[in-house]
C-alpha cells in the first residue's frame, strides 16, 4: 500500500514489540497487507480487532441463523439489534461496491495463524457490551438520530463514488461512519471508538506481562483506531479501568422515572378533565387512544405488518405509553413474529438481504425489526402530540 508507513506502527511495552497494522474492513489491499506481514515469520502471536461473539460469527456465520427473535424482543434488546443490523447493512453495501466481503482481512489473519501455528487473540470488547454502553448513554431522540443517520448513509442521497470508496479503504469503516456525525453525537463516538481504543490497548499490554509470553505481537485493527490507540500506550488503562470498560451498565433509572412521570401526568390530566366534566374526560381519553394508537398502528402498517399486528399496535400503544416497563414495538414485534414466523431461508439470506433496501420488507426477520422500530416511533410521536393536545385543552382553552 502506498501509505504503509502511516498504517503500520510499532510500539514496545515490557520488552515486547507490538506492531499495529491499520486495516480497512472492505479493502483487498488490507487483506494483502495482512498476508504479507504474517508470512514474514517475524511474529509469535497474532491479535485481531474482534470480540469472541464476532469471531464466532465470522468463522461460522451463524449469528443470524441462531437468532431467537422472541427472546430478543422480550428481553428489550430490539433497539440494540436494530443498530447492529444498520451497521451491518452499511458495511455490506460498501463491500458490494468494492467487491470484498467485510472482515476478510480478519479471516485471512485467522487462516494464516492456523497455517503457521501462531497463537491467536481477540482483543476487542464484546459487541453487546459496547452497544449496551452506548444505548445507556444516549437519549431516545439521539438513538433515533443514530439509526436515521445509519439508514441515510446506506440508502439516501447520491451513490457512493469511486473516490469515496478509495478514501474509506484508508480507514476503519465504523470509525469513518461515526466521525461523520461524531460532533452531533459525541457520546456515541466515545463508546464506539474511544473506549474500544483504550480497551484494545489494555488487552495488548496484558499479553506482555507474562515472562513466557510473546516477544513480537502483530495486531490487526481498523486504521481509524490507530489515532486513539497510539497515545493510549503512553497512559494505558490499568486492570481496574479495563474491568470498568468491560462492564455492562445497569438499566438507567432516569428514563424509568421520566416514563412513569409522563404516565402519571397524563392520567392526572384525565382526572382533571373528568373533574371539569365527564364529557371532557371521556373526550381526552378517546383523543389519547386515537392519536397514540393511530400513529403506532400507522408505523406498523408502513413496515407492512400483518393486520392483526397493526391492530395490536393500536390497542397496545395507548397503554404502553403510560408504562415505561414495556414498549409498543415490543408487543407488536412479538405478535408479528408469532403470526408470521420467519422462515429458515430468511435467516440464511439475512446477511445478503440487509444490504438491499427492497429486501428489508421481504425478509421476515428484518421486517419484524422494522415493525418494532416504526411502531415505537409512532407511539413516541403519539405520546408527544396527544399529550400536548391534552395539556392545551386543559390549560389553554379555559374552563
Amino acid at each position: 500500500m502506498d501509505n504503509t508507513q502511516d498504517i503500520v506502527k510499532t510500539v514496545q511495552v515490557n520488552g515486547v514489540n507490538i506492531t499495529l497494522v491499520g486495516t480497512a474492513h472492505v479493502s483487498q489491499k488490507s487483506v494483502d497487507l495482512v498476508e504479507e506481514k504474517i508470512r514474514t515469520g517475524e511474529y509469535d502471536r497474532i491479535a485481531i480487532e474482534l470480540c469472541p461473539p464476532r469471531f464466532q460469527n465470522l468463522v461460522q456465520k451463524s449469528m443470524w441463523k441462531n437468532l431467537d427473535i422472541y427472546q430478543v424482543l422480550r428481553q428489550g434488546k430490539g433497539s440494540l439489534l436494530l443498530i447492529n443490523l444498520a451497521l451491518t447493512a452499511y458495511q455490506k453495501r460498501l463491500a458490494e461496491k468494492i467487491g470484498v466481503e467485510p472482515g476478510q482481512e480478519m479471516v485471512k489473519a485467522i487462516e494464516l495463524s492456523a497455517e503457521y501455528n501462531l497463537p491467536l487473540e481477540v482483543i476487542d470488547r464484546d459487541i453487546t457490551t459496547t452497544l449496551q454502553r452506548m444505548y445507556r448513554r444516549v437519549s431516545f431522540w439521539q438513538k433515533l438520530k443514530l439509526i436515521s443517520s445509519l439508514i441515510a448513509s446506506i440508502f439516501v442521497g447520491e451513490e457512493v463514488t469511486e473516490q469515496q470508496i478509495e478514501d474509506l479503504k484508508e480507514g476503519d469503516m465504523l470509525h469513518s461512519l461515526v466521525e461523520e456525525f461524531g460532533e452531533v453525537l459525541p457520546s456515541v463516538k466515545k463508546v464506539l471508538i474511544d473506549e474500544r481504543d483504550q480497551y484494545m490497548v489494555g488487552k495488548l499490554i496484558e499479553m506482555t506481562k507474562s515472562s513466557d509470553g510473546p516477544k513480537n505481537i502483530l495486531a490487526m485493527v481498523g486504521a481509524g483506531h490507530l489515532v486513539g490507540m497510539l497515545p493510549a500506550f503512553e497512559s494505558p488503562p490499568d486492570s481496574e479501568k479495563l474491568n470498568e470498560l468491560d462492564r455492562r451498565p445497569p438499566p438507567s433509572r432516569t428514563g424509568y422515572y421520566i416514563g412513569w412521570g409522563i404516565g402519571l401526568f397524563i392520567m392526572s390530566m384525565f382526572a382533571v378533565g373528568y373533574f371539569r366534566s365527564p364529557e371532557l374526560g371521556t373526550e381526552l381519553i378517546i383523543q389519547w387512544v386515537v392519536i397514540n394508537g393511530g400513529l403506532s398502528a400507522l408505523g406498523a402498517a408502513i413496515a407492512f405488518a400483518h393486520p392483526i399486528s397493526v391492530l395490536a399496535a393500536f390497542l397496545a400503544a395507548p397503554l404502553t405509553s403510560l408504562n415505561p416497563t414495556i414498549g409498543a414495538g415490543m408487543v407488536v414485534g412479538i405478535v408479528e413474529s408469532f403470526i408470521r414466523k420467519p422462515k429458515v431461508a430468511d435467516f440464511e439470506s439475512m446477511r445478503e438481504d440487509i444490504a438491499h433496501f427492497s429486501m428489508w420488507w421481504k425478509n421476515g426477520v428484518i421486517r419484524v425489526f422494522l415493525i418494532f422500530f416504526f411502531a415505537n416511533l409512532g407511539s413516541a410521536a403519539g405520546t408527544f402530540i396527544a399529550g400536548s393536545s391534552i395539556v392545551y385543552r386543559i390549560f389553554g382553552s379555559g374552563p
